[in-house]
């Protein structure tokens, strides 16, 4: 793959430049230079990810062509600056720029949200994660941290299956990652208010600022409607795996997920500034 083919591959939507004003992902981030991004996660992406050319780290000049070339950064009235989707994905501390990227964890001991508290976490860090050739991840992204607090913050449960003993977690990690893929690649950026995950004794929930985009409805996501707010970041995440071509899964892997795992229906709840998934630990009575 040569650079020229390497610019084009992560990002469909360099082909229609009369976007870029209604994105908030484009927009640039004042006072941030290449020194702002984790050039490590930048160099696994390119020449790992993309299998493509990495140039040398000391051209400056060649990084930010090839990140302006990939919506990664813009040219502004007063010189080079990353945007909100090159912060988000790559930034060295994100919330430095960007306070409501990440997300703020907390597991309570009751079903109450106010409540005494066991965990309490605040999230930061890039979306993606940096992993070694043969696919050892040694510096976690946001989504699978978020993941790292649910599985340490919920305990194995016993079932017996005839004479059978089986432990399962309190909920499918497969579903956990797919929701907390869809909250910070979804959610609306313009929201000073990062993604929250909560942990009762009975139930999980996700909660992503802003409503669900355009005309989408919660009936329409259950039925597997495809949307995309953010479309820079779902097409690196789906770079990376954390999302297949069907992008599909909440009516693939949520719904059936929870189905299979405890015979409960995931709720969706939409509210004025907020979209909300919730998980039950057990049927409810």
């Amino acid at each position: 793959m040569n650079s020229a083919e390497l610019k084009e591959s992560p990002n469909e939507e360099r082909s229609r430049p009369q976007s870029w004003g209604l994105r908030f992902g484009f927009k640039p981030i004042p006072d941030t230079a290449l020194e702002h991004l984790d050039r490590r996660r930048l160099c696994d992406y390119l020449g790992h990810v993309l299998n493509g050319v990495v140039p040398p780290l000391e051209d400056a000049q060649q990084w930010e062509k090839l990140l302006q070339n990939m919506c990664f950064a813009t040219a502004t009235p007063d010189g080079f600056a990353l945007t909100v989707d090159g912060m988000l994905l790559f930034g060295e501390v994100p919330q430095s720029f960007l306070p409501q990227s990440g997300i703020q964890a907390v597991c309570y001991k009751s079903d109450e949200p106010g409540g005494a508290v066991r965990a309490d976490e605040s999230i930061n860090g890039p979306l993606v994660s940096l992993s070694t050739f043969d696919g050892w991840v040694f510096e976690s992204g946001l989504v699978d941290r978020g993941c790292d607090f649910v599985r340490r913050n919920t305990m194995l449960m016993t079932r017996l299956e005839g004479s059978q003993q089986y432990q399962r977690r309190g909920y499918p990690e497969d579903v956990i990652r797919e929701l907390l893929v869809n909250a910070v690649i979804h959610r609306d950026y313009s929201i000073l208010s990062k993604v929250t995950l909560s942990i009762y004794s009975d139930r999980l929930e996700i909660q992503s600022p802003g409503r669900l985009p355009n005309r989408v409805t919660t009936d329409k996501v259950r039925s597997g409607l495809r949307h995309a707010r953010n479309q820079t970041l779902m097409n690196v995440m789906r770079d990376y795996g954390y999302i297949d071509d069907r992008g599909m899964a909440i009516r693939r892997t949520v719904i059936p997920g929870m189905r299979d795992h405890n015979g409960t229906e995931p709720e969706f709840i939409e509210e004025e500034n907020s979209f909300t998934v919730r998980l039950w630990k057990e049927p409810r009575a």
